[in-house]
């Protein structure tokens, strides 16, 4: 079935080929990624739209020397496959395999790691300034889509960029009218008035205006005139822009009617396309998506921002209910802050909903604009912890520790669903910034109850209380979703387990209370150590000149890779057996002798795999 395609194990085997072959090429490309990602998940839709501009890159451009930033980078299916890595792509965002972005360290096709968006002109124009200090001769090329566009960055590097008379920089503009959801802004309408008028003259041309010459807009699925032209700007000098459409899903009908459904799915059969999944319990996002809708009829001053993540967000039904109250504001986290604390200026209560690793985005915007300010923004921190599939790239391990460090900022991470809609509405009543972090995913299955009910600011509570009469006495401080795996272990060791709720402010006098009472502590969170929850409990034990033997467990100084969130637990212990593992490591390295251990003996000693 994939003869021509089995026969290319590179973009110099691809460029021996005959023109009319490209054709055929890409249809066995394209049939290949459909069946790979229906067999493995992933991402999809946004890489049949670029088969044929992978195909039409690699065949005129001499990579790797001539270098290609892919941003974002889950349009670089096509891309993996004809650089040497198809045989690979059965295990692709799988623990131990492929990542589904380009990664330096994976192939030196892969110039540049990507997978946040926005960063593809910035880097190929640095690529290209270097290139020329060095006096290389290589072309450096950038493919963003419009909804990457929009983020403040790109265009920083093309203010910069146009500066350049003579640089072999060329900026692929992959126009599909889509982010993840529709694109959104007066930028999308600007491009959509160039691509209807194909024939003219574009004088009045944004990219032009910024110093780059503008070429197009072409099919993007017409290879020859992708061929051709690519020829033509591969021997002209300056920084250049082709803008080209291409349709997201292209080639496979149901992805093309509905790419937001098919952007990153699981497992499918192709034939029958996605069904419709059985009723679950609800997702955390989906728990916000309830308590931001009765939220917002109670009280008209709530609004929400999401910088392109309707979907993932679970906003699609309030968009629906509260039209004027959604602010989707394109790729632009900065700029998504910084609105949200003008809204909070004027008396509005912003909800931001926003990821964890791109939160990250909007620090300066966090810190300057809303926190020192003091204003009522309430963040709801959606895939925070381990994400899974996605890798480093959006693990959410830094929030606790970029957070917590932040003045008058509450930070709150729930143990189970009913507690998540709980914080979220504690959050909503305060007069300063409030976060409340919750992971991907479902919980622990504690239905959430329709009341909106507040909790008491900075107190925890005891889920667990250990036995009066065993052995030394081991309390476990748990924060947000390692609250169950922690009640787990406790099962095996007869421990005590605090839900600790708040991090910040934490609960002092229940962290005083345990300390005095217990032999042990150990604080467990999934999020980084170093700067974590866990230090913040050390800090202040310190303070108070208590030192109980601590055990601080959460994920180690290193990035976290892909792997389901089971297998990524499991490995780094944090699920049950591998607190208990690390509890007797803890015990035999600081001779602690500890009799309440002698029953989990049957679990031998040894480090996460």
């Amino acid at each position: 079935m994939f003869d021509l395609l089995s026969s290319v194990d590179s973009p110099a085997r691809l460029r021996t080929l005959h023109p009319a072959a490209l054709r055929p090429l890409a249809d066995e490309l394209r049939a290949f990624i459909l069946g790979s990602v229906s067999a493995t998940g992933g991402h999809l839709s946004a890489n049949l739209g670029t088969v044929e501009l992978t195909v039409a890159l690699h065949y005129v451009f001499n990579t790797p020397d001539d270098r290609i930033v892919w941003d974002v980078g889950h349009q670089a299916y096509a891309h993996k496959i004809l650089t040497g890595r198809r045989e690979e792509m059965g295990g692709i965002r799988q623990f131990g395999g492929i990542s589904g972005f380009p990664r330096r360290c994976e192939s030196s096709y892969d110039c540049f790691g990507t997978a946040h968006s926005s960063t593809s002109i910035s880097a190929a124009l640095g690529m290209a300034l270097a290139a020329r200090h060095l006096a290389h001769p290589r072309h450096c090329i950038a493919v963003i889509g419009d909804g990457a566009l929009s983020g403040g960055m790109a265009f920083e590097a093309l203010n910069n960029a146009g500066l350049y008379r003579d640089l072999p920089l060329l900026v692929i503009l992959n126009d599909n009218d889509m982010s993840i959801s529709p694109s959104v802004g007066m930028l999308r309408e600007h491009l959509g008035a160039l691509t209807a008028n194909r024939d003219g003259c574009h004088e009045n041309n944004l990219f032009k205006a910024l110093g780059l010459s503008y070429n197009g807009p072409i099919d993007g699925h017409d290879l020859d005139e992708l061929v051709s032209i690519l020829r033509r700007m591969k021997h002209c000098r300056g920084p250049q822009l082709l803008h080209i459409v291409t349709q997201k899903g292209h080639g496979y009908s149901p992805a093309a009617a509905d790419p937001v459904l098919y952007h990153g799915p699981g497992k499918f059969n192709p034939v029958q396309g996605i069904l419709a999944p059985a009723p679950t319990v609800p997702t955390y996002t989906q728990v916000f998506g309830q308590w931001l809708a009765d939220a917002a009829e109670r009280d008209s001053r709530i609004v929400v921002i999401t910088p392109a993540m309707r979907e993932g967000s679970g906003l699609v039904a309030f968009e629906r209910q509260f039209t004027e109250r959604y602010f989707d504001v394109g790729i632009a986290e900065q700029h998504a802050l910084t609105f949200a604390a003008g809204l909070a200026a004027e008396g509005m209560k912003p909800v931001v909903a926003i990821y964890s690793t791109f939160l990250q985005r909007g620090y300066d915007q966090l810190i300057h604009d809303i926190a020192l300010q003091q204003l009522p923004v309430v963040f709801a921190i959606d895939r925070a912890g381990i994400v899974g599939a996605d890798g480093a790239t959006h693990m959410g391990a830094f929030d606790i520790a970029y957070l917590r460090c932040i003045p008058h900022l509450t930070l709150m991470a729930p143990a189970d669903e009913q507690e998540c809609r709980q914080m979220l509405h504690t959050a909503v009543q305060q007069p300063g910034p409030c976060a409340v972090r919750y992971p991907r995913g479902s919980g622990s299955g504690v239905a959430p109850l329709s009341a909106l009910t507040e909790l008491p600011l900075g107190k925890g509570e005891i889920r667990r209380t250990c036995s009066q009469v065993r052995g030394n006495r081991i309390a476990i401080l748990a924060f947000g979703a390692m609250t169950q795996k922690a009640l787990e272990a406790a099962e095996l060791l007869d421990a005590t387990v605090a839900n600790m709720r708040f991090i910040k402010p934490l609960d002092r006098d229940l962290i005083q209370t345990l300390a005095r009472q217990h032999d042990w502590l150990v604080t467990i969170e999934e999020g980084c150590i170093m700067g974590g929850a866990g230090s913040a409990c050390l800090e202040y034990l310190s303070s108070q000149n208590l030192h109980p033997p601590l055990l601080q467990l959460g994920l180690p100084d290193q990035f976290i890779e892909h792997g389901t969130p089971e297998q990524l637990l499991r490995n780094y212990g944090l699920d049950a057996m591998g607190i208990v593992r690390s509890l007797q490591r803890f015990a035999d390295e600081y001779q602690l002798g500890c009799p309440s251990l002698s029953d989990t003996t049957a679990f031998p000693v040894s480090a996460p795999a």
